[in-house]
Order: structure tokens, then C-alpha cells, then sequence
């Protein structure tokens, strides 16, 4: 079984290799060439030790020297070279407190998490395959490399990548290993919210989204939102995942708002750009949609402009709750306001506070009161956008 490996990924093995030691292709790279994807990137496994790494290659950077990992530059492109290692004990469920090199492949694929994973690859020997993760491919099963409760308990953030895994691949995950996951998914208390957020997101975002349901079925959703109580919430989540677009924002307001969890996307540290839009659909996800101009013009104000478009209709169409005779209607009408060019906003009225002052019409608070009142009649009605009848419209309110 031949793998192509890449020129800076051969050369890097090849002037190992010719200095006496031994080096494979290892882990994810192996693991998505054998099945037909291409790899986001190639890590290299060897038994020189980080210093002889570094003095065989011209540029190299200290990116895990503790851990035995040097990445080494070649054209402008880093490759991480770690040396094969075993794990000394894990102290918080997340990280060994020591580790301790070895010269042997056997012993650093041991460590690893799921057979898949655990695979190694040269054009010298072929595949290294000690764990049957060929046959794992073949049978499309997640499974932990020998005991599932010791690298569950060793790291518990392998328990989300057990489900992001079989999410990205569709695969199933095998009976032990789902069994260690459920009883030891209490230990993801202690990994860091960034963490969480990355493994849920890639979860999200997978080709199989519905494998979400495994959140519920493992009883990993109560550890990594303190609280939550599941009521079988994951299987509509699940349906309406499969049937949007693969869209960030439209599958995370799906998310929270299926798992009704307070600040959830905060709980997770995202950025605020996606918590304003995410929050914002799951706000108006209920909404009585109405394909009358003034009410979608008072949508998008409410909404935002391109989100009501791009994201929010979108969301409600994966929803169900709404025809989709109205939503087309809803579309429409929104093309013509934006054709149209309707005011959709204070600084794209006639008027403005400078105007309601030298009138002496208002001052302070009451002027941002005024010009509020005033661009709701403009949407209600956009000939009303006319410095002169927004100044009599003024005086009177």
C-alpha cells in the first residue's frame, strides 16, 4: 500500500533516514491519504532526538521542545518533526506530566488515541499498521488504541474528538469505546472551554452533523454545559443540521437554539461577531414573518441588513416553522427594498440631529428620541423621507 508523500515530506525523512535514524509520515496524514483526502498537513515521527533534529536541518523552530517537537522549514512551509515518545502520567485529564523519548515507533503509537490515528508510514517500509487501523477504515469504526478507559482517562478531550472523528468520516464508534466514553465523560469538566468549542465546531461544520445525537446518547452535554438537562433535544438538532447549508453561523444558531443553554456561545469564548449573529437569530427564530414591505423593512433594521438575507431567512427555512411560499415572498420583497434603495437606517433619513436642533425643535436625549420615531414612520411608509415632512412630523411628536 504506497502513499505519495509529498517532495519536502520525503526529503525530511530521506536526510533522517541517511543519518542513521528512522522516520515516518504518522497520525492524520496517513490516516486521510489512505482514504482518498488529501491532508491539511504532514507530521513526521522519528527517533532522532529534537537537538540531532535540529542539526541535520538548515531552518528549524522550537515549537514543542519539551515535547520532542521541532518544526522543521522547508520553502516556507513547517513540518513538525517530534521525536517517538512515551507518556509519562497525565495529572489533569489533558496533558502527561512528562515525557520520556524512546527509540521505538511501537511505543510512541501506543500512546496515540484512535487506530486510525495510530498508523505510520516511509516508502522504505510501507505501512506500519500494529493496531489494525486499515481495518478500522475498511469497517468505518472509531476505536481507541488498546485500553479505552486509559486513553479516555489520560486525556478527556479525546472522548469530542472520538465524536468529531466519526462525524467527519461518518463513521460509527466502536461498542468499548463508546462505553468508556459515557462513563468517563464527567472528566471533561477540566479541558478548557477553547478546546470544547474547537472540537463541537468541527463536529458542527462536519459532512454528518447529525452525529451531534452522540452529545446525548454519551451524556457529554451535562459535563460541558454545567447544568443542562437533556430532554432529547439532539435529535431535532440533528435533522435540521443535515438539512442546512454548511454555513457557520446558521449551524451554531441552529445549535443554540435546540441546546437552550444560557450565554452557551459565550460559555465557549466565541467571538463577539458570532455571538451578536447567532443570538440575533435564535432571538427573532419564532418570529411571525409577514412579506408586507414595512414589516421586512423593520426586520432588517431589527436584524441587520445582510443578515436578514444571507443568514436569517436561511435559518428560518432549516427551521420549518414557516411556508415556504412566505419565505419566498419574504425574499422577494427584500430584493425589491434593497433595489429600491429604501431607507433602512437613521443616517439615510433626510434629516438629522443637527436639523431637529437648528429648528429648535429638540435638544439632548429628546433628539435621538425623535429621529427613532421618525425612521420607524420612514419604514413604515418611505415617502415620509423628506426633510421637509420629517420636520413637520417632528414638531409633533
Amino acid at each position: 500500500m504506497k502513499i505519495n508523500l509529498p517532495y519536502n515530506v520525503k526529503k525530511i525523512i530521506s536526510v533522517l533516514e541517511e543519518n542513521g535514524f528512522e522516520a515516518y509520515a504518522v497520525g492524520g496524514c496517513v490516516r486521510d491519504s489512505l482514504i482518498g483526502k488529501k491532508p491539511d498537513d504532514w507530521d513526521i515521527a522519528c527517533s532522532a532526538k529534537p537537538e540531532q533534529v535540529k542539526a541535520l536541518f538548515h531552518k528549524t523552530i522550537d515549537t514543542g521542545i519539551r515535547h520532542g517537537t521541532v518544526t522543521v522549514m522547508m520553502k516556507h512551509v513547517g513540518y513538525e518533526v517530534t521525536t517517538y515518545r512515551i507518556d509519562g502520567e497525565y495529572v489533569d485529564g489533558r496533558h502527561p506530566k512528562k515525557v520520556i523519548f524512546t527509540p521505538s515507533l511501537t511505543e510512541d503509537l501506543k500512546r496515540r488515541d484512535f487506530t486510525i490515528n495510530a498508523m505510520a508510514y516511509s516508502d522504505r517500509t510501507g505501512i506500519v499498521d500494529i493496531f489494525d487501523g486499515v481495518g478500522d477504515l475498511k469497517k468505518k469504526v472509531i476505536r481507541c488504541v488498546g485500553n479505552p478507559n486509559e486513553r479516555f482517562g489520560e486525556d478527556a478531550l479525546r472522548i469530542l474528538r472520538a465524536v468529531r472523528f466519526s462525524a467527519q468520516l461518518g463513521f460509527s464508534i466502536e461498542e468499548k469505546t463508546m462505553q468508556a466514553a459515557k462513563e468517563l465523560a464527567e472528566n471533561l469538566k477540566k479541558i478548557s472551554r477553547e478546546r470544547i468549542h474547537t472540537e463541537l465546531d468541527k463536529l458542527i461544520m462536519s459532512k454528518h452533523p447529525d452525529h451531534v445525537k452522540l452529545l446525548e446518547s454519551l451524556d457529554i452535554l451535562p459535563h460541558i454545559f454545567l447544568g443542562y438537562v437533556c430532554h432529547g433535544e439532539t435529535a431535532a438538532l440533528a435533522d435540521r443540521l443535515m438539512r442546512s447549508d454548511k454555513e457557520h453561523y446558521i449551524r451554531w444558531a441552529l445549535f443554540i437554539t435546540s441546546i437552550s443553554f444560557e450565554n452557551l456561545l459565550e460559555s465557549l469564548k466565541f467571538d463577539n461577531k458570532s455571538i451578536k449573529i447567532c443570538n440575533i437569530m435564535k432571538k427573532y427564530a419564532d418570529e411571525e414573518l409577514r412579506a408586507d414591505k414595512a414589516y421586512v423593512r423593520r426586520m432588517i433594521v431589527k436584524t441587520g441588513k445582510d443578515i436578514f438575507r444571507q443568514y436569517y431567512l436561511p435559518f428560518r427555512r432549516v427551521l420549518g416553522n414557516t411556508s415556504e411560499e412566505l419565505l419566498r415572498q419574504v425574499e422577494k420583497a427584500y430584493d425589491d427594498i434593497i433595489e429600491s434603495g429604501d431607507c433602512l437606517s437613521l443616517r439615510e433619513m433626510k434629516i438629522n440631529g443637527n436639523d431637529l436642533k437648528e429648528a429648535g425643535i429638540a435638544e439632548g436625549e429628546r433628539v435621538g428620541e425623535i429621529l427613532n420615531a421618525l425612521l420607524y414612520q420612514v419604514l413604515e411608509d418611505t415617502s415620509v423621507n423628506d426633510r421637509d415632512r420629517l420636520l413637520e412630523l417632528a414638531k409633533i411628536l
